[in-house]
């Protein structure tokens, strides 16, 4: 492990059931020293560690989790390994396991040969584990079983078991135990001492899980909803005990039923709440369930099947029609047509043949392909598509600080608001000891603030995975936020508007034969990656024109490209350039340009010894989505502007065509960034959208950066938002999702706080004095439950969200 550097690991948590356990993990977390930040997702049960490795480890950090009352769920693996003969073996395969991150616990076993790994799969793969092994000189002959799959998933399964057999025991006890109560019968035994018998086993095998939270929150002196339940179920019984016995209380202060149900009921709560959190993720475990679990490769000229994880950079591989294919890579053989939806959103099949490349994941449909592998494991962009929308569903948009705050002084408050209704009630107001107890226990069941603290992870941790089913990777929590205010959206316009394959519609000579002109500027634009150069080039192998060698080669960024050919120095570039050489030209030639600027064309200038000898007009068509895109844009109420290097008559021009008003002109690549800060300087909220290649800077700048591309060709680590397909539609869907899913948020902190806000006070006895209405406490206890199923249910929804534009 290196020492000395600062570190990032996300952590998968269970047991964390409100906005209090999140505080109590993140404030537990950031006591430890060498940790810089922790971020607690109630939604996603995860926690988001940043920490500087040389004053604390991995294994710290997870024992101050457990420490807290919580699980740190790791998985594990059986390793098979050859080569070991001695003690040594076993030292030198432990310590090279031990060494990598994130990985646990290690013990090899010389006599079976194998090694029984503990890790942690969001910071290591086994191809990882094996590349270690293999380093240290030994062979690693695969995975013993599947133990390493699905543990989270058989985790959560066994804790909905277990809350269900709870809740059902505590129903059927406590309904029995409430029939008893009104059964017009004689019992010839005390009734009192047969439900404390009754009901005694089964109220601790129902609330052991509530008072043993109780107890670590305490013991971390932290006041929780787990201290709150754990009080009212503790007051509701043993009030019964000591009125079993007649010590204090009277027979009158039986809550046997009441204990029971109130328990059953805070039970059912959380298995709804878990059950639903479990759904939130769906999105992502679709994602995940897209890498196949082995790949057909040829090794010795031969095809064999083989891991996923064993695929290395440059193995041959072959996917027959109907299969998925594992890992990134380019075709070298074969055609057939791909199913790319999983990754792009887009619903036509892409024709793939040799020299195009293909994604990890897709779905071979009609013909046998073999393909070089270019990226495996962590490096394939479906792997890269998942541990951005993981880190995006874990991060906080600056709402839920709100909600976080507002817990802080939720439980102080509610535990004062107990009290104080419970000395109202029998000392102030000479109510009886029986009303004023219900009251108590009623309050401390009935407030909740799991419903505030999962109103926003939850709906963040579904939209973000619609988001992702659609092809639109929203980044995190701030771009979501800030995506609904948005004033202004402005687009780059090559590659962007346009199809970014730009066309020579016009060749003219001033002085100079046509062909000679071409011959001339396409043999300089040859050396040039600019799509202008690309397109004069193309224009002169039309002609089957041969080009000739050029020398001193030279660029000025955004304005054009200087070299000699044939010892003449030749210029080619925009009009800026040739006005700061000193080139002039007639008024003639001015208006033929204008012409050309005026159809939305670009003009490109040639001049020699310093006398321009021609022109040539290029046209980019426009994407046939950017008209209905702009036209969504604007009827959202937002503006929609260009920017481009073009100049102004030309960039007004293409402008004109698809409704764009506001155009940014004559803006050099490194000035984007610059242009967006000035518009956020008249106060301006800016989404920019560009290819993510040449105007990082811009989308960084931007409040919301949107980098548009296509499957593989986007870069992914560009922009807040990452657009899959090269779709201008999918801006507006973007947007609109954004607005869906805080809209959202707003509607759960809404119930979350109007269900504390008006409940409270009817379990106080605000409502008693006047219409003789009160809460039973196991009713409170039901309607607490619902608060957080609600919240849950409503994010839920956002999974069949459609945005409009996709309609």
């Amino acid at each position: 492990m290196i020492k000395g550097q600062k570190k990032k690991v996300e952590l998968k948590i269970s047991g964390m059931t409100c906005a209090s356990c999140v505080r109590t993990i993140e404030k537990s977390l950031l006591n430890l020293k060498g940790v810089r930040k922790a971020e607690v997702n109630l939604g996603k049960e995860t926690a988001v560690v940043e920490y500087d490795s040389s004053e604390i480890g991995l294994i710290e950090i997870e024992k101050a989790i457990r420490d807290s009352g919580y699980k740190v769920i790791n998985e594990e693996v059986i390793l098979k390994i050859g080569g070991m003969t001695c003690a040594m073996c076993v030292r030198s395969i432990e310590n090279a396991l031990k060494n990598l991150d994130g990985v646990l616990h290690v013990n090899v076993n010389l006599g079976t040969e194998k090694a029984h790994v503990i890790f942690n799969p969001r910071m290591i793969t086994i191809a990882d584990m094996r590349k270690a092994i293999e380093d240290t000189g030994y062979q690693y002959l695969g995975i013993e079983g599947e133990k390493e799959e699905d543990a989270e998933k058989i985790l959560r399964e066994k804790e909905l078991k277990e809350k269900q057999k709870r809740f059902i025991i505590g129903l059927a006890v406590g309904g029995f135990l409430l029939a008893l109560g009104y059964l017009p019968i004689k019992f010839p035994f005390s009734l009192p001492y047969f439900m404390l018998i009754i009901s005694t086993p089964v109220f601790f095998f129902i609330s052991y899980p509530i008072f043993k939270a109780g107890y670590r929150a305490l013991r971390n002196k932290n006041l929780n909803m787990d201290v709150m339940y754990s009080m009212g179920i503790g007051v509701a019984y043993f009030t019964s005990v000591f009125a079993t016995f007649g010590f204090v209380f009277s027979t009158e202060f039986l809550f046997y039923d009441t204990a029971v149900l109130l328990a059953s009921f805070l039970t059912l709560g959380r298995y709804l709440e878990a059950r639903a959190k479990g759904k939130t993720s769906e999105a992502i475990k679709k994602l995940i369930g897209l890498q196949p679990k082995t790949a057909l490769v040829i090794r010795d000229n031969k095809e064999i099947e083989i891991p996923i994880e064993d695929v290395r950079i440059n193995d041959l591989v072959i996917v027959k029609p109907g299969e998925k294919i594992p890992v990134d890579g380019e075709v070298i053989e074969g055609e057939s047509f791909v199913d790319e939806s999983m990754i792009t959103g887009e619903s036509i099949p892409v024709f793939k043949e040799k020299g195009k490349t293909v994604i990890g994941g897709t779905l071979n449909k009609n013909g046998i392909i073999k393909f070089k592998a270019t990226k495996v494991g962590k490096d394939t962009v479906l792997a890269q598509i998942i541990k951005l929308v993981e880190e995006a569903q874990a991060s906080k948009p600056p709402l839920q600080r709100i909600a976080d705050k507002a817990v802080s002084y939720f439980i102080p408050a509610v535990l004062a608001i107990a009290i104080i209704s419970f000395i109202s009630w029998y000392f102030i107001f000479s109510d009886t000891l029986l009303f004023a107890l219900n009251s108590l226990i009623s309050v401390l069941v009935i407030a909740c603030p799991c419903a505030l603290g999962l109103a926003t992870p939850t709906a963040v941790t579904v939209g973000i995975g619609r988001g992702a089913e659609f092809g639109i990777l929203i980044k995190n929590g701030e771009a979501l936020e800030i995506s609904p205010k948005l004033s202004t959206i402005i687009f780059d316009k090559t590659g962007t508007l346009t199809k970014g394959k730009p066309e020579v519609t016009d060749i003219i000579g001033i002085n100079v034969d046509k062909n000679e002109l071409l011959k001339l500027t396409a043999s300089i634009e040859k050396n040039s990656q600019h799509p202008l150069a690309e397109a004069i080039v193309k224009k002169a192998q039309e002609f089957d024109i041969k080009l000739e060698r050029v020398t001193k080669f030279n660029t000025f960024g955004g304005k054009g490209v200087i070299a000699v050919i044939n010892g003449k120095e030749v210029l080619i570039g925009n009009r800026k350039l040739l006005q700061e050489k000193g080139i002039s030209y007639s008024q003639e030639i001015e208006e033929r340009i204008s012409f050309l600027e005026n159809q939305g064309k670009t003009v490109i200038l040639v001049a020699m010894e310093n006398k321009l000898i021609g022109i040539f007009g290029v046209a980019d068509t426009l994407k046939e989505t950017a008209k209905k895109a702009v036209e969504a844009i604007k009827n959202m109420k937002i503006d929609v502007g260009m920017i481009t290097g073009d100049n102004a008559r030309t960039a007004k021009a293409i402008a004109k065509q698809i409704g764009i008003n506001k155009v940014l002109a004559e803006v050099l690549p490194q000035e984007k960034a610059k242009a967006v800060k000035n518009l956020q300087n008249e106060g301006e909220i800016i989404a920019f959208v560009g290819d993510g290649i040449n105007d990082a800077p811009a989308l960084v700048q931007a409040d919301v950066g949107i980098a548009i591309g296509s499957g593989t060709d986007v870069a992914i680590e560009s922009g807040d938002i990452v657009l899959m397909k090269d779709n201008l539609l999918d801006v507006v869907a973007a947007v609109q999702l954004s607005k869906k899913v805080m809209k959202r948020i707003k509607q759960n902190l809404f119930w979350a706080f109007a269900y504390n806000t008006a409940l409270i006070p009817v379990a106080a006895g605000v409502l008693y004095p006047f219409f003789h209405i009160t809460f039973r406490p196991e009713l409170a206890g039901l309607a607490m439950a619902m608060s957080s199923v609600t919240v849950v249910t409503l994010s839920l929804m956002l999974k069949k969200y459609i945005p409009p534009i996709k309609k």
